[in-house]
């Protein structure tokens, strides 16, 4: 089984478009997505259309939640940025619509994948513990334990951060998949796939170019 793991697509639809062309090509079973689908854009329904066609398992992201849950009327903005996210918020919320944004007030926070192996892959937003806190490369160990949540599983598979890496502490994996549409700098999308059989569990990361071919980082 392999699993082509993405996270923080954030409405960009061109950057999807490519992951999903390389993930193709590269092959893979199960689309699973660590949220933060749709917001803010640039074309949020395209990339929940995208999703829908690809049967992808989705978790919760902060801004799904935002969009689902929040209640525009109560947000007082005090800057021009402010003013510019609540416009942007009420835009995506018109173009998505209700039935959408009932799913996406649905969608889990966490999601256990049981593996050939017997291994158990968790799939959150952020960590087990919180998903609104992200895991990144500089925490200590003891950070890094304290946001494992009491059932981490033996593979975390996270966004949030928008950075790609894996790590271990405690006997467990984390792989933070990066993100699809605000990964660092801006010119690539990230992705990962996780390749699973009966005796174990195989990561490959791998990044694509917004402006030009495919391009591998491991």
């Amino acid at each position: 089984m392999r699993f082509l793991c993405i996270s923080d697509i954030h409405g960009n639809a061109n950057a999807l478009s490519k992951i999903l062309k390389e993930g193709d090509a590269r092959g893979f079973d199960q689309l699973i997505v660590c949220g933060d689908l749709c917001f803010p854009g640039p074309e949020p329904l395209k990339v929940w259309k995208m999703l829908i066609e690809r049967n992808a398992m989705c978790v919760q992201g902060v801004g799904d939640k935002a969009l689902a849950s929040l209640d525009i009327e109560k947000l007082k903005p005090t800057t021009t940025e402010e003013e510019a996210m609540v416009q942007r918020l009420t835009d995506v919320r018109k173009e998505l619509g209700e039935l959408i944004l009932v799913r996406l007030g649905k969608l889990p926070k966490v999601a256990r994948l049981p593996l050939e192996s017997g291994h158990t892959m968790l799939v959150v937003h952020g960590t087990p513990a919180d998903p609104q806190v992200s895991f990144n490369r500089a925490m200590t160990e003891e950070e890094l334990v304290a946001l494992l949540g009491d059932e981490p599983g033996d593979l975390i598979v996270c966004g949030s951060s928008h950075e790609q890496f894996e790590g271990q502490v405690a006997d467990v994996d984390i792989l933070s998949v990066g993100s699809v549409g605000e990964a660092p700098g801006g010119t690539h999308a990230l992705a990962s796939i996780v390749t699973s059989s009966q005796t174990g569990y195989q990561v490959t990361s791998f990044s694509v170019p917004l402006d030009e071919e495919p391009e591998a980082t491991n």
